[in-house]
């Protein structure tokens, strides 16, 4: 059985591509450096981290990007001997205006080397580029509305104005042609993450709606003719949890048809697994697929019937197992960063990080403060389990309160808990929690520490993190072993629903290392190691 989310933590927006017996997703990373993520698997059964394609200064600069700005929904389609990626530089989120970049990158390889982008438009989001079997090549985004009175998509949200079709020539890089608004969505509005699968004459577009909350919903409609008319699906909805408040997945959405070589179906999808008994998703946006078959109408359906995704699905084949979750410890003595690791918005991750400046290191130079939409010196981690323990061993000399360095659960600027080594005036090195609870927009800062814990001894500190479901424990190693730091703390609240709420938090909890330096003067931080071990919530 498929075991789902196939991609736990923050995978959104999930795109898939068959190349023979290899499947590839691609999902949105946001303000996280390198851009967007691909996974492969050959039984999407387990799935491995391959590449992140956009990964140098050419490709992306999110440099003053918003939180859940960046790269948003990519799409993975292979043709004419190449992979092609489209994807979305979001610039502005909030208000009337979304800046909307929509680039294209190709490569003969999923490794790459993937090519500098090609810009194709900014009238929308969630860009796809469908490949027809006559050899015509169409790219598709919703149009967004920005002169409209309402945010969401038609026809009850005007913002979301459609699904615009335009013809692209690949051999002049450019958009040809009229454009045509295809397809206004249905009446549960929000119409936005549209792909195009072919099958019998027929053109069968799937989209997003329902915005990103619990109202989620995989739509789908068909036509004859790729620039319409499209009809409804029957059902309207494909996948949507929006009616099963006790389902494992929800928030289901955004996805992807593909077909195996033995032409069985399935859809991708994205969903969360909300902490039980709280409406909050620390890991965010998850990756799942459905088994799916066709009717004796032409319509595509979930196999077990219904809308409501499953958790447990039929794989392609009866000898794929699912490989159990294990603690993961980085050592830092290899050239370059873990994969699993990475950074905020910057394509100058040297001006950040170095592996190199002390070996058996990860040194970071302390930067902007922790938050910052530009060059923050923050590297972490996807959270992966609504329980685990993360654990690292920081070297750290601050000589100032401006200085601080240690670990951090984190999720934007306003979501945040932060256990760091800085300086005290009157008590020297110390250790101090930095707080901030979903306090938006202002970010401001609570201290659970009434008094900081004084760190007689020079040299490395141990810290520690251990994470059950909505509560978070700091702590750190001293004479006699490990000892708590502060009160527990709310973890639930550094997930999508926390502070500013899930409908513009789009990405995921981080657990990770930092250090910052708001005096400029870039101080260093070693750290020597870094765990991470699946719990029990």
């Amino acid at each position: 059985m498929i075991r789902n989310p196939i991609l736990p933590g923050f995978n959104a927006d999930p795109s898939i591509c068959r190349v023979g017996s290899d499947y590839y997703i691609a999902t949105s990373t946001f303000e996280w450096y390198p851009g967007v993520q691909i996974h492969h698997s050959t039984d999407l059964v387990n799935w491995r981290l391959v590449k992140r394609p956009l990964d140098r200064a050419s490709q992306l600069d999110m440099r003053g990007n918003p939180d859940s700005g960046g790269i948003w929904a990519p799409c993975l389609s292979h043709a004419d001997g190449l992979f092609w990626l489209v994807y979305t530089d979001v610039k502005r989120m909030d208000g009337n205006f979304k800046d909307t970049h929509n680039y294209i990158v190709t490569a003969k390889s999923i490794e790459g080397p993937w090519s500098d982008p090609v810009y194709v438009n900014s009238s929308g989001f969630d860009p796809s580029l469908f490949h027809d079997d006559d050899g015509r090549k169409w790219f598709l985004n919703m149009l967004w509305n920005h002169i409209s009175h309402g945010v969401g998509g038609s026809p009850k949200h005007p913002s979301f104005a459609g699904i615009l079709l335009q013809e692209y020539d690949a051999a002049a890089g450019r958009l040809v042609g009229p454009v045509k608004n295809i397809f206004a969505g249905s009446p549960h509005g929000l119409v936005e993450g549209p792909h195009i699968f072919k099958r019998d004459g027929w053109y069968y577009l799937t989209t997003a709606e329902g915005g990103t909350g619990y109202d989620h919903a995989v739509t789908m409609a068909r036509s004859r003719s790729i620039e319409g008319p499209y009809e409804l699906h029957p059902d309207t909805h494909l996948i949507t949890s929006k009616d099963a408040p006790d389902a494992v997945l929800q928030r289901a959405g955004h996805g992807q048809i593909v077909e195996t070589p033995e032409g069985a179906f399935y859809h991708t999808h994205l969903c969360s697994r909300p902490l039980p008994g709280l409406r909050r998703s620390p890991l965010g946006r998850e990756t799942a697929i459905q088994r799916c078959v066709w009717g004796e109408d032409g319509w595509l359906r979930l196999e077990h019937g219904g809308p409501v995704p499953a958790v447990d699905v039929p794989a392609p084949t009866a000898d794929a197992e699912p490989e159990a979750a294990r603690p993961m410890r980085y050592a830092f003595d290899t050239p370059d960063l873990p994969l699993d690791f990475q950074w905020l918005r910057t394509p100058f991750p040297e001006r950040l990080f170095s592996l190199a400046e002390r070996p058996g290191h990860l040194r970071l130079h302390g930067r902007e403060s922790i938050g910052s939409w530009f060059e923050q010196a923050l590297v972490a981690r996807r959270q992966e389990h609504h329980a685990f323990r993360a654990e690292t061993l920081v070297d750290f000399a601050p000589e100032t309160f401006q200085q601080a360095a240690g670990l951090t659960l984190y999720y934007n600027r306003h979501k945040f808990h932060f256990l760091g080594v800085t300086h005290d005036a009157r008590r020297g090195r110390v250790l101090t929690i930095l707080s901030c609870p979903g306090v938006w927009p202002e970010g401001k800062l609570e201290f659970p520490l009434a008094e900081p814990i004084v760190l007689r001894d020079a040299g490395p500190v141990e810290l520690a993190a251990d994470v059950r479901g909505a509560a978070l424990q700091f702590s750190w190693k001293g004479e006699g072993g490990w000892r708590p730091v502060g009160p527990v703390l709310d973890a639930g609240v550094i997930s999508d629903e926390g502070g500013r709420g899930e409908h513009a938090s789009f990405t995921g909890a981080f657990v990770g290392m930092i250090a910052f330096d708001v005096s400029g003067r870039a101080l260093p931080a070693d750290f020597a190691h870094f765990t991470y071990a699946p719990g029990e919530a």
